[in-house]
């Protein structure tokens, strides 16, 4: 058996969603399954590390996947042609991307369909390009796999895929997220939050994660003493994100962090505030919950279904909301107190060993039928 995967968001520095969710599952596969060959494939030259094993080929093929017109050629022309060279029993692409020139079998994972609701949060080029050929990749498709329940149901509604064809399997966290001393906890905010608590976001600076409110609703707060602190880097040159100067100091961005980094940073805070309008997992949901902090979470779209009774919750589009929600965690200790507890709780249903255990069941059935 030839098991080819498309290893493309494998980058570096940027190992946030796509590429956490290859590593995590591709790092496993390839460590426990050394009876099936593997063929990893990059887009360039591969900046992660991965063990080096006889069974596993990595192919480095161009052109690097840059423009919706360079996702075109590597999947329909370059993926095809390695897939034929190395006689590939099944191709698995963790991006939701397929390639509609191939004739093997193929398992896709569709993380959410943001761009079906909302497609102003993209750039026009890319929002075409995946609202025209999603819908073909899922039905070119041998299997689905997918996040969670909202999005297998979103994805079953848009695009009239039959259910069964679909197979829920939830995320994990890096066993790295974990309660943290009271002398790192203290060490941390010193350094990034002027000795200060601190409410966390997490994730890529993108429209749907809705940074700009959760600002605004934080600048509402008055005379607060706890601080914001925002990890994450851009994503679109064009979205712009604006502070106001009276709460300049107590806004801090860090921009893109290493694992080790923001593990600290995360159990250091005193709340992850997550308020995406729409969301296909929400990863930092977990990390928050492995380090046993408080959450608040949106109550739209998957976000209940993951933080369950870990958090509380805001309507995302209601910036009044949002910051009743921060005061509340500021002033109610005993309220913190139960969602950590709660958060202890909930996290062992979230690992990346039952995760990679899941969806190499879906991989191998569908190679071996």
């Amino acid at each position: 058996m030839v098991i080819a995967i498309n290893c493309r968001h494998l980058t570096p520095k940027k190992l946030e969603g796509f590429g956490t969710y290859t590593y995590a599952l591709v790092s496993r596969w390839i460590t426990e399954h050394k009876e099936v060959n593997f063929v990893l494939i990059f887009d360039r030259e591969p900046a992660v590390v991965l063990p080096e094993l006889p069974h596993v080929k990595k192919v480095v093929v161009g052109p690097p996947t840059r423009h919706p017109l360079l996702y075109w050629i590597w999947f329909e022309c370059s993926i095809p042609r390695i897939l034929k060279k190395h006689k590939a029993t099944l191709f698995f692409s963790p991006d939701g991307y397929n390639s509609l020139r191939s004739n093997i079998p193929s398992v896709i994972t569709v993380h959410d369909l943001n761009f079906e609701h909302n497609p102003a949060d993209l750039p026009k080029v890319l929002g075409w390009y995946l609202r025209k050929f999603v819908p073909k990749f899922v039905e070119k498709a041998t299997r689905v796999l997918t996040v969670s329940e909202y999005s297998k149901q979103d994805i079953t509604r848009c695009y009239t895929c039959p259910s069964e064809k679909i197979s829920t399997v939830y995320n994990g966290a890096h066993k790295i997220y974990q309660p943290l001393s009271e002398e790192v906890i203290i060490n941390t905010r010193k350094r990034i939050s002027n000795n200060r608590p601190y409410f966390l976001f997490v994730g890529s600076l993108h429209p749907r994660k809705n940074v700009q409110r959760l600002i605004t609703a934080y600048q509402g707060i008055n005379n607060p003493s706890v601080d914001l602190v925002i990890v994450g880097s851009a994503m679109w040159r064009d979205h712009h994100i604006t502070v106001d100067p009276r709460a300049a100091e107590r806004i801090h961005f860090l921009g893109y962090l290493a694992q080790n980094e923001l593990a600290e940073v995360m159990g250091s805070a005193l709340s992850l505030a997550y308020v995406p309008y729409f969301e296909g997992f929400g990863i930092p949901l977990v990390e928050a919950m492995r380090c046993e902090i408080p959450i608040l979470a949106a109550n739209t779209t998957c976000l209940p279904e993951i933080a369950g009774d870990a958090a509380i919750y805001c309507d995302p589009f209601n910036v009044q909301e949002i910051q009743k929600g921060l005061e509340e965690l500021i002033e109610n200790h005993a309220l913190r107190v139960q969602l950590s507890e709660n958060s202890k709780k909930r996290a062992v249903a979230f690992s990346w060993d039952l995760a990679a255990k899941q969806s190499w069941e879906v991989i191998y059935t569908t190679a071996n039928t």
